[in-house]
């Protein structure tokens, strides 16, 4: 195959999806060696470039690049240099997704000097799915575009499903109701959407940014889909079938060298992992911490890059975690209505707590950020408190490691009803931050999930580890049998070559 060809990647402006484009990014040039453009704002070309060089060892390969786009928030009255989801209140993350249509014209014109400097157009773009406009732009250079799901099939076709089609506004009596592209007998539940979805009807501002998106990016060439196709088949089946374009399942998306579950504090891996953020605490120190405790004896509560808990809920999550026994880490850190960036205050959790915690190694309170996935690597973990995020997901079962399942936002609840229900891998706490929750509810979570008499448990334990084989053998590239994914990766560029070349003749 040769290297002789150039893709451009772009991502929404989110760090869950910032991440999983570069990880695409470094997967494309190690199987073709192509040169690669990841096109977005300048601050988050800043994030990507120091998560480059904190994650690798030794510099980011020449062949990935990197192309600003300009971008001014105060323009849609939001704070100053906001390029980002971080930090935004629910209101402002809608107009923040409506400002971002002000990238159509400065992406048309970069792949317009692509195109000028080369002499041909890229050989695709490679879109977020927010970005169904990426689907036009790229036909008018003369390329085409592919869709990269960051989630995972099951959750990306009940997301878009939900949204094209608004089914939880045609039942009139019941919480329950089905969503197109899935069999009849799968029923959801208005608690397990959002809000802002379930408050929907067609005309807000939501629906009116994100249903033509969603239309359009079903419109491109295919769908890359961050899921291994063995651990959800029927889901990427129904997915295939509702967008009616191939889709090729070619993950996990993160480095292979943090497949190796550690022991000790000899492991190799990197302290800032592959997101470019600095941990909270030292993973040596995490790491001498977990080095302590029992093989599987350790609960790790995370809810991911962005999300926090209301006070109520922190504390009752405490008290629970203290009757319940069990060695946790807990990243932690100001709950909603609070600067989450400003300093944790000891009144948010129980008298004492964390002096207790601290001094009966029983806990380990992690501020704002962890190193995830090297927690979850080492043999010490046993269970994952997690909303449920799709990289979580992945990270977690890649290593055999149940859930209990807190889904947030976005297409975390769909997660979370597919850990249980399909895979059998989790259990769920509760819903959101306007879910109850009861410490004796996180202590009975907790026995389930990790107490070694537990059928359910054991149950839970048993398919992520068969979970974890498959993902494994998915990126084999051992001998002559590749893995699904690496097959999908290899097909997903014959496919791309033999198109070009056609054009051409």
């Amino acid at each position: 195959m040769s290297s002789n060809q150039h893709i451009v990647m772009l991502p929404v402006m989110a760090h869950g999806h910032l991440i999983p484009f570069l990880a695409l990014a470094r997967r494309i040039y190690e199987t073709t060696g192509f040169t690669i453009t990841i096109a977005n704002t300048p601050l988050n070309i800043q994030h990507l470039r120091s998560t480059s060089n904190s994650s690798l060892p030794g510099d980011e390969p020449p062949r990935i690049q990197f192309a600003e786009l300009p971008f001014c928030s105060v323009d849609h009255g939001l704070p100053p240099n906001t390029e980002n989801t971080e930090n935004l209140s629910l209101e402002q993350i809608g107009r923040f997704f409506c400002a971002t249509l002000d990238l159509k014209s400065p992406f048309r014109q970069l792949l317009s000097d692509i195109t000028a400097t080369e002499g041909k157009p890229p050989l695709c773009v490679i879109s977020d799915f927010f970005f169904g406009w990426a689907n036009e732009v790229a036909h008018s250079v003369g390329t085409v575009n592919l869709t990269f799901s960051t989630s995972g099939a099951y959750g990306m076709l009940a997301d878009l499903s939900v949204w094209l089609n608004l089914p939880h506004r045609r039942v009139a009596d019941s919480y329950d109701f089905s969503v197109p592209g899935f069999p009849d007998e799968y029923r959801f539940h208005t608690t397990q959407l959002h809000q802002f979805i379930r408050k929907a009807d067609g005309t807000d501002s939501w629906s009116k940014f994100l249903q033509p998106q969603l239309s359009l990016s079903m419109k491109s060439l295919g769908w890359l889909c961050n899921t291994v196709e063995e651990i959800e088949p029927l889901s990427v089946e129904w997915l295939r079938n509702y967008i009616k374009v191939p889709v090729w399942p070619i993950g996990p998306l993160f480095p292979t060298r943090l497949l190796k579950r550690s022991s000790s504090t000899g492991s190799s891996l990197s302290s800032a992992s592959h997101s470019g953020k600095q941990p909270g605490i030292s993973l040596e120190k995490c790491l001498k911490w977990l080095d302590l405790q029992s093989p599987g004896s350790v609960l790790y509560i995370s809810f991911g890059s962005q999300n926090t808990i209301t006070a109520s809920q922190m504390m009752e999550l405490a008290t629970g975690l203290e009757e319940a026994g069990k060695p946790f880490i807990w990243v932690i850190r100001a709950p909603i209505g609070f600067d989450r960036r400003g300093e944790f205050k000891a009144e948010w959790l129980p008298d004492g707590f964390e002096q207790r915690m601290s001094n009966t190694k029983r806990g380990l309170l992690v501020k704002n950020w962890a190193s995830q996935l090297e927690i979850l690597c080492h043999k010490s973990t046993g269970v994952f408190l997690s909303h449920c995020g799709w990289n979580s997901v992945m990270e977690s079962l890649s290593q055999g490691v149940p859930i209990i399942g807190w889904p947030m936002a976005a297409e975390q609840a769909y997660n979370s009803k597919m850990l249980v229900e399909e895979m059998g891998v989790s259990v769920e706490l509760t819903r959101g931050i306007e879910g109850h929750i009861s410490a004796k509810q996180v202590k009975e979570s907790i026995d389930l999930a990790m107490d070694k008499n537990s059928s359910k448990g054991l149950r839970m334990k048993k398919n992520a580890v068969e979970m974890e084989k498959q993902i494994r053998e998915a990126i084999s590239n051992e001998g002559e049998k590749k893995g699904s994914s690496i097959r999908a990766m290899d097909d997903l560029f014959k496919t791309l070559i033999c198109r070009s070349l056609k054009s051409i003749n």
